[in-house]
């Protein structure tokens, strides 16, 4: 091809993207007895749905050139490798240690899928077998199943495992600060099937204990989120407590970094616990794929969705691993079934699991230590703006809600794009009436407009954070402050 075009042409030839020859061509239709890819197509596809242009598409271009490309765009998105990160709501830029990427990348678990035939799947299925040992003693629960989907999945997979065992019971109860997009997917799951979902609105300062009234015999069970969407850490306890009393099952949302400090959901009386695992090696990753995380009681272990992985000893006394239970149901009963999960983010799950291990129970406590004095010092520092004030009372482990009462946060946070930081969320489309907020059983509460949504991870310095104050301070504002 020419070195230099001066002109690119709008209409080419759709075989100058492929790299197949004329010749690869022309062999694999005479092996199929066709004369062209278009007789083929033209047999398969009615000519009311055919395109009747070429594609607009530039010219193939060599490697060297579409590198160039490609570079030039991806640079165009703002991530957390080119700008200072202080995202959350369920995704969080953690510091990944680099033995996570070199073990995870090895081809025999990084090619790997679900392990139908155990007996040629040990390594995948010691995997499993250390994620969910690993899993157990995080959250203080007797069985954990080799992971799901992601939080918010994992949320709704716990909702419907209560629901299947409290038979007459049909009420499901959460409030108005649990994650919105949780939340959201439960309404989706909920909406065909004889379920009730009651959203308790959350007191002044964030905090999910107006709830306990809301609990009666008809309660199947209650879903909270400790530290709760915006920041506020719960009475999980006396919830789970009050839950206990009415017959109820309690599910608790978890943040993994959380509980090097917070005390482990099993440890408070809580029945299932789900977390997204993203923050345990595994990257942001524009959103996906993620992990979801499940425990549960021993007793519960029966309706536990998805695969539990278990070690045994062969019949030579060797030790060796098996699928204990799966909820093979889902294969056979269709819409009878509990759950219909048909996988598990193995690779995620052991990217956690080599996180874990890196960090032990030190280390985790160290990480959650760094998050809790950082975000401590950032609340300290935003809040000598006349411009800002911090919503919420009570401490933080990594994210807290800020105020702006410029009225300008898509400008406020825009502002801070350009100066090379991904300052917060945007909250407002997700209160009542936002654009995000389709349904009310997903907004946030309305004091949380022009409000943004703050995370602090160990990755950010005192140098990070003080550039972030003073550039979200030197913000245009809207109104008069």
């Amino acid at each position: 091809m020419p070195l230099i075009k001066n002109s690119v042409p709008k209409q080419v030839d759709r075989m100058s993207y492929l790299f197949h020859t004329d010749e690869d061509r022309r062999e694999m239709l005479k092996s199929i007895g066709a004369n062209s890819i278009d007789e083929i197509i033209n047999d398969q596809v009615p000519e009311a749905v055919r395109m009747k242009r070429p594609l607009d598409l530039p010219p193939a271009c060599n490697e060297l050139a579409l590198t160039a490309e490609m570079t030039r765009l991806a640079a165009r998105n703002a991530s957390a490798d080119s700008h200072v990160c202080f995202l959350g709501g369920g995704a969080y830029d953690h510091f990944i240690p680099a033995a996570v990427d070199e073990i995870a990348s090895r081809g025999e678990y990084y090619t790997s899928y679900t392990p139908y035939q155990a007996e040629v799947s040990q390594g995948n299925l010691q995997v499993m077998f250390e994620y969910e040992t690993l899993v157990t003693q995080l959250t203080g629960l007797g069985v954990s199943n080799a992971s799901l989907y992601d939080g918010g999945s994992a949320a709704t997979e716990a909702v419907l495992m209560a629901l299947s065992m409290q038979r007459g019971r049909n009420k499901v109860i959460t409030t108005d600060v649990v994650h919105p997009q949780y939340r959201d997917i439960l309404v989706a799951y909920l909406k065909n099937i004889d379920a009730e979902l009651v959203v308790v609105p959350s007191d002044e300062n964030g905090h999910s204990k107006p709830m306990i009234d809301a609990i009666d015999d008809k309660t199947a069970c209650v879903l909270i989120q400790h530290p709760n969407f915006v920041g506020q850490l719960e009475s999980v306890s006396e919830i789970a407590a009050a839950a206990k009393e009415a017959g109820a099952l309690t599910i608790q949302v978890f943040d993994p970094v959380s509980l090097g400090r917070l005390k482990r959901p099993g440890d408070m009386g809580v029945d299932i616990a789900i977390a997204e695992g993203q923050s345990l090696g595994n990257p942001l990753a524009y959103g996906g794929p993620y992990l979801g995380i499940m425990a549960c009681r021993d007793e519960l272990v029966r309706r536990l969705p998805g695969r539990i992985a278990g070690q045994t000893t062969d019949r030579r006394g060797k030790r060796c691993w098996v699928l204990t239970l799966q909820t093979r149901e889902q294969h056979i009963r269709r819409e009878k079934a509990t759950s219909n999960i048909c996988s598990n983010q193995t690779l995620l799950a052991l990217r956690a699991t080599v996180h874990l291990s890196l960090l032990g129970p030190e280390g985790l406590k160290e990480t959650a230590d760094h998050c809790i004095a950082k975000t401590a010092y950032a609340k300290e520092v935003i809040a000598k703006s006349d411009r800002f004030e911090i919503v919420g009372e009570g401490p933080s482990l990594k994210e807290f809600v800020v105020r702006d009462l410029g009225a300008d946060v898509d400008g406020l946070l825009a502002h801070a794009r350009d100066n090379g930081l991904l300052a917060g969320i945007d909250m407002t489309p997700m209160c009542v009436g936002g654009a995000e907020a389709t349904d009310a059983s997903i907004a946030l509460p309305s004091r949380y407009e022009q409000c943004f949504l703050v995370a602090v991870t160990e990755k950010r310095s005192r140098v990070e954070i003080d550039r972030w104050a003073k550039v979200l301070c030197e913000a245009p504002a809207m109104a008069t402050v």
